[in-house]
């Protein structure tokens, strides 16, 4: 509505200059209206700095005309898009929208229909990240699902493409989205998901054009590490090896076994993914999944991708099968066997089974591949390989451990990994952090193709 001619914002424009760094948010299209009607669109759109990068956002109200969504919301937010694709430019969209305009019809769908064709045409090209700050639903919730990451708030989303009263109560839960998968990061608060936000924008790089983000980090890349890779969590492990105060955690609320980060090593930008072993590193349908989303985004922009193993293998039960789960561990493998971005393995700890082969081996694609001299690289736990190959060995006079040990010595041992080939160096705890600075340095602009050649040169 206008009073005194002057436009009468709800909650959506201050949202947006909250993200954006002061000062610097630019509205557009802040008078569009449908023809003969009283009050303007549902949606705020702009753009600004966001950590000193240009970016562009839209953020819909549910205080302003309920954030209806109709053809001329959906015609400013394809508009923004058109502007952040030709400058190449991240696009941060904030859901609140209680729904589509009933009584618009086929034109209300068509809009929908032309958000997915924008925000799908802009996937790989430029990041996008979405912020449910209140109702998201139907296809809307399929949109916001379409963005690079989606931030949910406590007690605040609503993300879900049935509502509750049809599929039951689960569904309008604050976290139901992080426990799915479907969002990278539930916050406690609007403040907080906006700072996580910040976070992601401050560590991408803005477009695919950019090739590997590299800035200044004052830590020393060959600072020793103190770890023992004996009794370790994947938080202690990242807070060592990669730069001081620079790593995002990403589904954290998804996925037991696995624990993924954006974090940056002498400067690099890279994604991390560490197995758990409080949860043995069961390499999961949940796992395998997040794995292969990362590594295909990660591939889309040039960001170099690092594999910390520990994982004693897949998982073993009736429940993985009903995931799907061939398919999804297939998914995994063709991710990392097509990926053209760095890609760096190193071996913590175990190492067992297809776990080995899935989790970044240089057979299914790695680039650089270490282990630590304490890690144990087998076809099968030591246990289950000497019950198989080498029962016959233990005798009153020969233990089984003793068996075990043997069997970890000559058959698994990162030595004879590194004999066979696969892998690159076996190397200390302590050495961790300057071993992949470095090979994230050698890779950081590494071509998915040898350079074209002119001619040979001629001998004299």
């Amino acid at each position: 509505m206008v009073q005194n001619n002057q436009l009468v914002y709800g909650q959506s424009k201050e949202r947006l200059e909250s993200i954006f760094d002061a000062g610097t948010f630019v509205e557009l299209g802040a008078y569009s209206r449908k023809k003969d009607a009283d009050e303007f669109s549902g949606v705020v759109c702009g753009y600004g700095a966001v950590c000193g990068k240009l970016v562009f956002a839209f953020s819909q109200d549910s205080s302003r005309k309920k954030g209806a969504f109709d053809e001329k919301q959906a015609k400013k937010i394809t508009d923004l898009y058109s502007l952040a694709l030709k400058n190449g430019a991240p696009v941060i969209g904030v859901f609140d929208s209680l729904g589509a305009v009933v009584y618009d019809g086929a034109a209300a769908l068509a809009a929908y229909g032309k958000v997915m064709k924008c925000v799908s045409e802009a996937s790989g090209i430029i990041p996008q990240i979405a912020v449910i700050d209140g109702m998201c639903a139907g296809s809307m919730a399929l949109i916001a699902s379409m963005f690079d990451f989606a931030v949910t708030i406590k007690n605040v989303s609503k993300l879900y493409v049935n509502p509750p009263f049809v599929v039951g109560d689960d569904v309008k839960e604050s976290d139901f989205a992080a426990k799915t998968g479907t969002s990278v990061y539930c916050a406690d608060s609007e403040a907080s998901a906006f700072a996580y936000v910040k976070q992601l924008i401050d560590l991408l790089p803005s477009n695919n054009a950019e090739g590997a983000l590299v800035c200044d980090s004052a830590d020393d890349v060959n600072r020793v590490v103190d770890f023992d890779a004996s009794a370790y969590t994947p938080d202690e492990l990242i807070s060592k090896i990669a730069d001081s105060s620079t790593s995002v955690k990403l589904y954290g609320d998804y996925c037991d076994n696995l624990n993924a980060y954006l974090a940056t090593f002498g400067g690099i930008l890279a994604c991390v993914a560490a197995s758990n072993p409080e949860k043995k590193g069961i390499l999961d349908a949940k796992s395998a999944r997040v794995i292969a989303k990362l590594i295909a985004f990660c591939d889309s922009f040039n960001i170099p991708f690092v594999n910390l193993v520990d994982s004693e293998g897949l998982d073993v039960s009736l429940e993985a099968e009903y995931t799907a789960y061939s398919s999804e561990l297939a998914r995994l493998a063709s991710a990392y066997a097509t990926s053209t971005s760095a890609k760096v393995t190193v071996v913590i700890g175990k190492a067992y089974g297809a776990a080995f082969t899935l989790l970044g081996s240089k057979a299914l694609g790695a680039d650089i591949a270490y282990a630590l001299d304490s890690a144990c690289i087998s076809v099968l736990s030591p246990e289950a390989s000497v019950a198989f190959v080498w029962n016959d060995k233990v005798s009153t006079d020969v233990k089984r451990e003793d068996v075990e040990a043997e069997w970890k010595e000559k058959v698994a041992s990162s030595t004879e990994a590194l004999e066979l080939g696969e892998i690159d160096d076996v190397i200390e705890a302590s050495e961790l952090r300057k071993r992949i600075c470095a090979a994230l340095s050698m890779l950081a602009f590494k071509a998915d193709k040898t350079p074209a050649r002119k001619h040979y040169n001629l001998p004299l």
